[in-house]
Protein backbone atom coordinates (compact mmCIF):
# COMPACT_ATOMS: atom_id res chain seq x y z
CA UNK A 1 0.00 0.00 0.00
CA UNK A 2 1.41 3.61 -0.94
CA UNK A 3 1.03 6.21 1.94
CA UNK A 4 -2.02 7.35 2.40
CA UNK A 5 -3.44 10.75 1.97
CA UNK A 6 -6.54 10.71 4.13
CA UNK A 7 -7.40 8.56 6.92
CA UNK A 8 -10.83 8.32 8.24
CA UNK A 9 -11.94 6.92 11.29
CA UNK A 10 -14.99 5.37 12.79
CA UNK A 11 -16.35 8.37 10.96
CA UNK A 12 -20.23 8.58 11.68
CA UNK A 13 -23.16 10.82 10.11
CA UNK A 14 -26.69 10.78 12.42
CA UNK A 15 -29.54 12.43 10.75
CA UNK A 16 -32.20 12.14 14.03
CA UNK A 17 -32.00 8.62 15.03
CA UNK A 18 -30.65 7.29 11.86
CA UNK A 19 -27.00 6.53 11.01
CA UNK A 20 -26.45 7.24 7.44
CA UNK A 21 -22.86 6.60 8.01
CA UNK A 22 -21.74 4.23 10.68
CA UNK A 23 -18.42 3.54 11.65
CA UNK A 24 -16.57 3.91 8.46
CA UNK A 25 -12.55 3.14 8.94
CA UNK A 26 -10.74 3.36 5.65
CA UNK A 27 -7.80 4.76 4.23
CA UNK A 28 -6.82 6.66 0.83
CA UNK A 29 -3.28 5.58 -0.71
CA UNK A 30 -1.61 8.24 -2.15
CA UNK A 31 -2.00 8.95 -6.39
CA UNK A 32 -4.64 6.12 -6.69
CA UNK A 33 -8.10 6.23 -7.76
CA UNK A 34 -10.28 4.45 -4.73
CA UNK A 35 -13.81 4.42 -5.62
CA UNK A 36 -17.24 3.93 -3.60
CA UNK A 37 -20.39 1.90 -4.51
CA UNK A 38 -23.43 0.64 -3.05
CA UNK A 39 -27.01 0.81 -3.40
CA UNK A 40 -29.25 4.14 -3.04
CA UNK A 41 -29.38 5.04 0.13
CA UNK A 42 -25.97 3.04 1.32
CA UNK A 43 -24.46 6.47 2.52
CA UNK A 44 -22.44 7.20 -0.12
CA UNK A 45 -22.76 11.08 -0.67
CA UNK A 46 -23.49 11.30 3.28
CA UNK A 47 -19.59 10.43 3.20
CA UNK A 48 -18.26 12.25 0.73
CA UNK A 49 -19.95 15.43 2.08
CA UNK A 50 -18.43 14.78 5.54
CA UNK A 51 -14.89 14.36 3.91
CA UNK A 52 -15.54 17.30 1.84
CA UNK A 53 -16.73 19.30 4.82
CA UNK A 54 -19.82 20.18 3.17
CA UNK A 55 -21.61 18.09 6.42
CA UNK A 56 -20.24 18.17 10.07
CA UNK A 57 -19.59 14.83 11.28
CA UNK A 58 -21.41 12.90 14.39
CA UNK A 59 -18.58 11.53 15.56
CA UNK A 60 -15.04 9.46 14.04
CA UNK A 61 -12.08 11.76 13.01
CA UNK A 62 -10.23 12.98 9.51
CA UNK A 63 -6.90 13.49 9.01
CA UNK A 64 -5.37 14.67 5.90
CA UNK A 65 -1.38 13.99 5.45
CA UNK A 66 -1.88 13.48 9.11
CA UNK A 67 -3.57 16.36 9.90
CA UNK A 68 -6.87 16.61 11.76
CA UNK A 69 -9.85 17.92 9.28
CA UNK A 70 -12.66 16.60 10.97
CA UNK A 71 -15.54 19.62 10.74
CA UNK A 72 -13.53 21.94 8.62
CA UNK A 73 -15.57 23.40 6.19
CA UNK A 74 -14.94 22.99 2.00
CA UNK A 75 -13.17 26.77 1.63
CA UNK A 76 -11.20 25.71 4.43
CA UNK A 77 -10.37 21.99 3.11
CA UNK A 78 -9.61 23.79 -0.41
CA UNK A 79 -6.55 25.43 1.15
CA UNK A 80 -5.95 22.04 2.84
CA UNK A 81 -5.42 20.73 -1.16
CA UNK A 82 -8.81 18.90 -1.29
CA UNK A 83 -11.40 19.52 -3.34
CA UNK A 84 -15.17 17.65 -4.62
CA UNK A 85 -17.14 17.61 -7.77
CA UNK A 86 -21.12 17.58 -7.57
CA UNK A 87 -23.44 14.84 -8.89
CA UNK A 88 -25.72 17.47 -9.63
CA UNK A 89 -23.63 20.27 -11.87
CA UNK A 90 -24.68 24.08 -11.13
CA UNK A 91 -22.36 26.11 -12.89
CA UNK A 92 -22.72 30.07 -12.83
CA UNK A 93 -25.20 30.15 -15.83
CA UNK A 94 -24.73 33.56 -17.09
CA UNK A 95 -21.05 33.78 -16.99
CA UNK A 96 -18.70 31.96 -19.14
CA UNK A 97 -16.87 28.99 -19.53
CA UNK A 98 -13.88 30.49 -18.81
CA UNK A 99 -14.71 32.96 -16.10
CA UNK A 100 -16.47 29.68 -14.22
CA UNK A 101 -12.84 28.43 -13.97
CA UNK A 102 -11.37 31.62 -13.28
CA UNK A 103 -13.15 32.22 -10.14
CA UNK A 104 -11.99 28.57 -8.78
CA UNK A 105 -8.83 29.52 -9.86
CA UNK A 106 -9.00 32.79 -7.07
CA UNK A 107 -10.55 30.75 -4.43
CA UNK A 108 -7.58 27.98 -4.69
CA UNK A 109 -5.23 26.97 -2.52
CA UNK A 110 -2.57 28.82 -4.53
CA UNK A 111 -4.82 31.89 -4.21
CA UNK A 112 -3.95 33.52 -7.81
CA UNK A 113 -5.03 37.02 -7.58
CA UNK A 114 -3.67 38.99 -10.21
CA UNK A 115 -6.38 38.52 -12.82
CA UNK A 116 -3.82 37.51 -15.90
CA UNK A 117 -2.10 35.01 -14.21
CA UNK A 118 -5.62 33.23 -13.23
CA UNK A 119 -6.91 33.58 -16.76
CA UNK A 120 -3.65 31.92 -17.46
CA UNK A 121 -4.06 29.21 -15.18
CA UNK A 122 -7.61 28.59 -16.26
CA UNK A 123 -7.19 28.26 -19.41
CA UNK A 124 -4.31 25.51 -18.65
CA UNK A 125 -6.82 23.59 -16.90
CA UNK A 126 -9.76 23.81 -19.42
CA UNK A 127 -7.44 22.51 -21.69
CA UNK A 128 -6.51 19.47 -19.50
CA UNK A 129 -10.26 18.35 -19.51
CA UNK A 130 -10.77 19.32 -23.14
CA UNK A 131 -13.28 22.17 -22.52
CA UNK A 132 -10.67 25.15 -24.01
CA UNK A 133 -12.45 25.70 -26.75
CA UNK A 134 -15.68 26.43 -24.82
CA UNK A 135 -13.55 29.17 -23.11
CA UNK A 136 -16.28 32.25 -24.25
CA UNK A 137 -19.52 30.36 -24.13
CA UNK A 138 -22.02 30.85 -21.17
CA UNK A 139 -21.63 27.96 -19.38
CA UNK A 140 -25.69 27.54 -19.69
CA UNK A 141 -25.14 27.08 -23.39
CA UNK A 142 -22.49 23.96 -22.75
CA UNK A 143 -23.48 20.22 -23.31
CA UNK A 144 -24.54 18.11 -20.11
CA UNK A 145 -20.80 16.49 -20.81
CA UNK A 146 -19.04 19.61 -21.09
CA UNK A 147 -21.11 20.97 -18.41
CA UNK A 148 -19.43 18.01 -16.16
CA UNK A 149 -16.26 18.53 -17.39
CA UNK A 150 -16.41 22.09 -16.40
CA UNK A 151 -17.40 20.94 -12.57
CA UNK A 152 -14.05 18.76 -13.08
CA UNK A 153 -12.36 21.72 -14.24
CA UNK A 154 -13.41 23.96 -11.08
CA UNK A 155 -12.35 21.26 -8.96
CA UNK A 156 -8.95 21.06 -10.56
CA UNK A 157 -8.54 24.92 -10.53
CA UNK A 158 -8.36 24.52 -6.58
CA UNK A 159 -5.03 23.01 -7.60
CA UNK A 160 -5.65 19.88 -4.77
CA UNK A 161 -4.27 16.77 -4.09
CA UNK A 162 -7.08 14.71 -3.21
CA UNK A 163 -9.83 15.02 -5.38
CA UNK A 164 -13.72 13.85 -4.90
CA UNK A 165 -15.55 12.64 -7.62
CA UNK A 166 -19.04 12.26 -7.03
CA UNK A 167 -21.07 10.14 -10.03
CA UNK A 168 -18.83 12.79 -12.84
CA UNK A 169 -20.15 9.82 -15.64
CA UNK A 170 -23.90 10.42 -14.56
CA UNK A 171 -26.06 11.45 -17.26
CA UNK A 172 -23.36 10.46 -19.76
CA UNK A 173 -23.32 7.94 -23.10
CA UNK A 174 -20.85 5.04 -23.20
CA UNK A 175 -18.53 7.29 -25.40
CA UNK A 176 -18.46 10.13 -23.05
CA UNK A 177 -18.28 7.97 -20.13
CA UNK A 178 -15.38 6.03 -21.39
CA UNK A 179 -13.00 9.83 -22.14
CA UNK A 180 -13.71 10.78 -18.83
CA UNK A 181 -13.03 7.30 -17.56
CA UNK A 182 -9.82 7.79 -19.92
CA UNK A 183 -9.63 11.86 -17.99
CA UNK A 184 -9.64 10.55 -14.75
CA UNK A 185 -6.70 8.18 -15.38
CA UNK A 186 -4.41 11.14 -16.37
CA UNK A 187 -5.44 13.19 -13.48
CA UNK A 188 -4.69 10.07 -11.83
CA UNK A 189 -1.07 10.17 -13.44
CA UNK A 190 -0.73 13.33 -13.69
CA UNK A 191 -0.13 13.11 -9.22
CA UNK A 192 -3.40 13.63 -8.06
CA UNK A 193 -5.21 11.11 -5.66
CA UNK A 194 -9.10 10.81 -6.62
CA UNK A 195 -12.09 9.35 -4.72
CA UNK A 196 -14.58 8.12 -6.69
CA UNK A 197 -18.59 7.89 -6.48
CA UNK A 198 -20.02 6.03 -9.42
CA UNK A 199 -23.56 4.10 -9.72
CA UNK A 200 -22.00 2.21 -12.73
CA UNK A 201 -20.02 -0.88 -11.38
CA UNK A 202 -18.67 -0.87 -14.85
CA UNK A 203 -16.99 1.94 -14.40
CA UNK A 204 -15.38 1.85 -11.32
CA UNK A 205 -14.26 -1.55 -11.80
CA UNK A 206 -12.41 -0.47 -15.04
CA UNK A 207 -10.68 2.51 -13.42
CA UNK A 208 -10.24 1.90 -9.89
CA UNK A 209 -7.00 0.61 -7.91
CA UNK A 210 -9.17 -0.28 -4.87
CA UNK A 211 -13.00 -0.27 -4.14
CA UNK A 212 -15.10 -0.13 -1.36
CA UNK A 213 -18.35 -0.87 -0.48
CA UNK A 214 -21.26 0.87 1.40
CA UNK A 215 -24.20 -1.03 2.86
CA UNK A 216 -26.97 0.89 4.90
CA UNK A 217 -24.35 3.38 6.44
CA UNK A 218 -21.45 0.65 6.78
CA UNK A 219 -18.45 -1.02 5.04
CA UNK A 220 -19.28 -4.04 3.87
CA UNK A 221 -15.60 -4.73 1.94
CA UNK A 222 -12.78 -3.58 0.53
CA UNK A 223 -10.33 -4.68 -1.89
CA UNK A 224 -9.02 -4.68 -5.07
CA UNK A 225 -12.04 -4.69 -8.13
CA UNK A 226 -11.61 -8.24 -8.77
CA UNK A 227 -11.87 -8.92 -4.59
CA UNK A 228 -14.74 -6.97 -4.70
CA UNK A 229 -16.44 -9.09 -7.79
CA UNK A 230 -15.81 -11.99 -6.32
CA UNK A 231 -16.58 -11.03 -2.85
CA UNK A 232 -19.55 -13.35 -1.53
CA UNK A 233 -21.17 -10.71 0.41
CA UNK A 234 -21.08 -8.28 -1.80
CA UNK A 235 -22.72 -10.36 -4.36
CA UNK A 236 -25.26 -10.95 -2.12
CA UNK A 237 -25.94 -7.63 -0.56
CA UNK A 238 -25.55 -5.54 -3.43
CA UNK A 239 -25.25 -6.82 -6.62
CA UNK A 240 -27.93 -9.22 -5.93
CA UNK A 241 -28.92 -12.73 -6.91
CA UNK A 242 -28.95 -12.06 -10.57
CA UNK A 243 -25.33 -11.08 -9.75
CA UNK A 244 -25.09 -14.29 -7.90
CA UNK A 245 -26.73 -16.60 -10.75
CA UNK A 246 -24.42 -14.88 -13.35
CA UNK A 247 -21.34 -15.91 -11.20
CA UNK A 248 -22.50 -19.93 -10.62
CA UNK A 249 -23.06 -20.04 -14.19
CA UNK A 250 -19.30 -18.22 -15.17
CA UNK A 251 -18.19 -21.25 -12.78
CA UNK A 252 -20.42 -24.15 -14.74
Amino acid sequence: MATPILEVEKLTKYFGGLAAVKDVTFSVPEQHIFGFIGPNGAGKTTLFSMIAGALEPSKGRIHSRGKDVTGHRSFSLVKCGIARTHQVVRPFRAMTVLENVQLAVHFGRKSITRTAAARDHAREVMARVGIDRQADTLAANISLGDQKRLELARALATDPELLLCDEICGGLSPTETRSMLDLLRRIRQQGTTIMYVEHDVKAIMAVCDRVMVLNYGQKLAEGSPHEIQNDPSVIEAYLGKAGSQKKGRSRA
